[in-house]
């Protein structure tokens, strides 16, 4: 009798345990259920959010002055380009004859010398000033401007078989001349002090441009400016240095 009751109990209680683990299964099931939905709810609606978001009308902020408020302008209002002056104009479109002298020049350094120093350098003149002719190429064609400079009776001076503009300490046909003519030793004193005339001539094309009133206030011209000007400042300590480090001028 006494086991039988056990027994009995032991039976009791595995049915009440099994029902509550169905049980808890079920609450589990039905949680996860609820987890499910309310998740995909609050995707559907972030989703609409976005939808929407990307159906309004974007918000275009105009910043204020110092000390003033900022203010919000009509959605169909397009950004323009910046106010440019003709010095901005005449003095991309020189530097891109000045640059192509230079890289002219860095042309001959492969056959005409076997300074390795003067050809790392020359390599880095070349890819630069390439970069930067690109960049002032587009940067007049976006305006509408001609990459050609007009002279006075001469319209097309940067076409080919036409005489090169002569901008602030560029060689002239002579020196150019001298340094096609020269090799070895010679031709990289030449070349040395021809680079930097060039690149004075440079830091001076920039100063004009910034000394004209109304002038460099494009952003896009006045960081090229900026930049050629302290590149080159650091190319030409680098060229003295080169100069005085090697006795090239005992050569001539």
């Amino acid at each position: 009798m006494f086991v039988y009751t056990r027994k009995s109990e032991f039976y009791r209680f595995r049915r009440k345990r099994r029902s509550r683990s169905q049980s808890a299964r079920r609450t589990v099931a039905l949680l996860g259920a609820l987890i499910t939905a309310s998740a995909s709810a609050g995707f559907s609606s972030c989703a609409r959010a976005q939808q929407a978001d990307r159906t309004t009308a974007p918000v275009v902020v105009q910043p204020g002055a110092p000390g003033k408020p900022s203010r919000t302008l009509p959605p169909s209002t397009r950004a323009t380009l910046p106010q440019r002056s003709q010095a901005d104009v005449e003095f991309m479109q020189g530097m891109i004859i000045h640059h192509s002298q230079a890289v002219e020049m860095t042309a001959l350094i492969p056959s005409h010398t076997e300074n390795k120093d003067l050809r790392l350098l020359g390599a880095r003149i070349s890819s630069s000033q390439s970069d930067e002719i690109k960049f002032m190429q587009r940067w007049l064609a976006v305006r509408g401007e001609s990459i050609s400079m007009a002279m006075p009776g001469m319209p097309e001076m940067d076409k080919p078989g036409q005489p090169m503009a002569l901008m602030p300490g560029m060689l002239t046909p002579t020196q150019m001349d001298a340094l096609r003519k020269a090799k070895g030793a010679e031709f990289d004193y030449l070349f040395l002090t021809g680079m930097i005339q060039h690149h004075d001539g440079a830091l001076t094309m920039v100063k004009d441009l910034f000394d004209t009133a109304g002038a460099g206030q494009d952003a896009a011209l006045f960081d090229f400016a900026t930049d050629a000007d302290n590149t080159q400042r650091a190319e030409i300590r680098i060229m003295q240095s080169m100069l005085d480090k090697k006795p090239l001028k005992e050569k001539q």
